[in-house]
């Protein structure tokens, strides 16, 4: 019986570009795992297929934006401690983290909720995500991922506010099956790693035939005290974490596919390191207690596929999602018996439809968003001398929403046999409030309009010539207009009902090439990033309090390379390399100075080497040069060497043995020379020399 073109679309979508055929009842990470081992090697990002940049499969070769994905194979050698872990020496991707159990992606200079993170096609940035680094990104599950995709430069055209940097999204495996009979399959995998003590388990299974299938699986984590190199280990760097999903794909018809997904993943207990042990300059730490306890999240996700081919379009998707973030904080400043005991939850609620229309020439995508979110918070003091306890400002009004609704329309045009022209259009506008928190209260209702533009010449089947001119923008959120009334330091801040979007332009040129044996990418860059909103003093009230307000004063310029190639030196013998580079300049009142928490020079370098038919050995380093241009801001922050952070490298090497049909046992021996190092702007020095011992087993 044949399968209907949504099965075959999804089996495109998770193969990569002149890969065998995928049958709709193999996982896409066993078909990727068996295309690497009947082809000898793994086609890097550019030969697979990406739905993010366009909003439908398309390989990423024929996109003019920048584009990384991380595929199956690689995310099944990868042992990652979260799902940030996956994008360590990425095209354009630096990774900072700020504890354990917690990291995100840096893209082109930007960061937190400069970047849009999404899951399944659904928004994970919330309405109290800050600029900043944060741990949102770190409560999607690692070990529920089919891959990961980013792309780089602004995509606020397609996806709405804070898609600045770029996107990053995380996809999770969808299982199919053939025929009209049951059938099923499962995966157990465990980890144990000796750097941090950790221990991993995983275990996942499916069933279906033809039009149904249901899957789901459970993950548990324990992570102990972490070892940095050459040195002790580290107090306050454990945490545990466990998660559960499951997914529902039904095909009502031919044609019509409904998909239902839940997601849980809970931290009960994290700690804030760079709070609770003394960093640069600085001789006690700031608090004696700062946890995370708990951080959770929950994600409940409908999606309606329909490919009509009708006068309207030819292919229709639908989401429907609920998403609840808690982040729950215990914290108590050192020497103080005051405790602070938070509770701040955001529940975003979106609806979603993106559509698909070929005319001619013309490659139309269009759609609609709309997002409903609100913040509750609440705190509590207690004092832990007395018991007595007391009812203290949030640190969010408590009540506060932020909505969002959106049209756009994306156009990529044939404009001769080698010429590709990609014109984009969306309208944004936004309702915000926030109620009166000490009589103070705030409301704005911001719009915007943004676009780009992207041109491809392909000069040759193998080689193309790319460029993009792109806007992104973020609007302020409950973060940036929240934070408001007593403050640190005497300090007394008020609301802006005039905070306007931050915008960012920017301008990229780049060569792709792509043949059997080899592939490369570079790209050259510049932003212009305006409008950053930044706290200010604004002069004294009667009381002599300083009175501060976030307003758009900032500007920042931003510019840098990307690079990354593979070499397919023969059927069983693969090199690869990745060469980022960022620089960044800010603006303040007419005083210039280097941008904040700007990467180094970082990359990687490595080799993939298929042994024998079982057998294959990685070896690769991670490096990253010295990082001395440091903001204001980064010199005053207890987590960034004032002196500058060193630069690094890391010697790695992985061994995968496939022992038995389904099964394979990986080694990974990781900073071999036992090296210590730091990643820039991250809150404490990264694992020293650690074996790693991975089992998956396939059944």
């Amino acid at each position: 019986m044949r399968r209907s073109l949504f099965a075959c679309l999804m089996a495109a979508a998770a193969a990569p570009v002149g890969a065998d055929e995928v049958t709709a009842s193999e996982p896409a990470a066993e078909a990727e795992a068996r295309r690497r081992k009947d082809a000898g090697g793994e086609a890097i990002a550019l030969q697979q297929v990406q739905v993010t940049a366009t909003r439908r499969p398309e390989s990423g070769f024929d996109v003019s934006s920048g584009v990384t994905v991380v595929g199956p194979d690689e995310i099944a050698a990868r042992a990652p401690q979260t799902v940030a872990d996956y994008l360590r020496g990425q095209p354009g991707a630096f990774v900072q983290s700020t504890t354990p159990g917690q990291a995100i992606p840096i893209v082109r200079g930007l960061k937190g909720s400069e970047v849009l993170h999404m899951v399944d096609g659904f928004r994970l940035n919330t309405a109290f995500f800050r600029n900043s680094p944060n741990q949102y990104f770190a409560l999607v599950d690692a070990q529920n991922v089919e891959r990961v995709e980013v792309v780089r430069g602004p995509s606020s055209t397609l996806y709405g506010s804070d898609a600045m940097g770029g996107v990053v999204q995380v996809i999770t495996p969808e299982q199919r099956f053939d025929g009209d009979g049951w059938g099923g399959r499962g995966h157990f995998r465990t980890q144990l790693a000796s750097g941090d003590l950790s221990k991993l388990a995983r275990v996942d299974g499916a069933a279906g035939r033809q039009d149904f299938s249901i899957s789901g699986g459970v993950t548990w984590q324990d992570v102990g005290e972490r070892r940095r190199g050459d040195g002790p280990r580290l107090p306050h760097t454990q945490f545990r974490a466990w998660a559960a999903d499951t997914k529902l794909i039904w095909n009502l018809a031919p044609e019509h596919e409904l998909m239902f997904n839940a997601q849980y993943l809970k931290q009960p207990k994290t700690p804030r390191f760079d709070e609770l042990v003394p960093g640069f300059h600085q001789e006690t730490a700031n608090s004696d207690e700062f946890y995370f306890e708990p951080n959770d999240r929950l994600f409940a996700h409908a999606r309606y596929r329909w490919n009509a081919m009708n006068v309207a379009f030819d292919t229709a998707e639908l989401h429907l999602g609920y998403q609840e973030i808690n982040d729950d904080r215990r914290s108590r400043g050192a020497g103080s018996a005051n405790r602070d005991l938070e509770q701040n939850r955001d529940r975003l609620r979106g609806f979603t439809g993106s559509f698909t229309k070929q005319i001619g020439a013309h490659a139309l995508a269009y759609g609609f968003e709309a997002y409903w979110d609100t913040v509750d918070s609440r705190r509590t003091r207690v004092n832990v001398d007395s018991g007595a306890a007391s009812t203290r400002a949030p640190r969010f009004p408590d009540g506060s929403t932020m909505d969002s609704f959106a049209l756009y329309l994306d156009d990529s045009i044939e404009l001769a046999p080698r010429w590709q022209l990609d014109l984009g259009a969306r309208y944004s506008r936004f309702e915000i409030e926030l109620p009166a928190n000490g009589g103070i209260g705030s409301k704005l209702d911001p719009d915007d309009v943004t676009g780009n533009a992207g041109l491809t010449f392909k000069a040759t089947d193998t080689l193309h010539l790319v460029t993009n001119l792109g806007r992104g923008f973020r609007a302020p959120n409950i973060f940036d207009l929240g934070v408001f009334g007593d403050r640190p330091g005497g300090r007394f801040a008020i609301p802006n009902a005039d905070l306007k979007p931050e915008t960012v332009v920017t301008w990229d040129v780049g060569v792709k090439y792509d043949t059997p044996g080899f592939q490369a990418e570079a790209f050259l860059w510049r932003s212009n990033y305006k409008d950053k909103i930044t706290s200010v003093d604004i002069g004294e009230d009667e009381e002599g309090r300083i009175l501060v307000q976030n307003r758009n004063v900032t500007e920042l310029k931003l510019w840098g390379a990307e690079i990354g190639a593979r070499w397919t030196v023969n059927e069983a013998l693969t090199a690869y390399g990745v060469l980022n580079l960022t620089r960044g300049e800010e603006e303040y009142t007419g005083d210039r100075y280097d941008a904040d928490r700007i990467p180094p020079l970082n990359g990687r370098l490595g080799v993939e080497w298929r042994v024998a038919p079982h057998w294959d050995v990685e070896a690769w380093a991670l490096y990253a040069a010295r990082q001395d241009r440091l903001s204001p801001r980064d010199l005053e922050d207890p987590r960034v060497n004032p002196a500058g952070t060193a630069g690094w490298n890391t010697w790695n090497v992985r061994v995968g043995w496939d022992f038995a049909p389904g099964a394979t046992l990986g080694l990974r021996l990781e900073n071999l020379a036992d090296r210590r190092y730091r990643e820039h702007g991250s809150g404490l020095d990264e694992v020293g020399r650690s074996a790693v011992l991975t089992l998956d087993w396939r059944f």
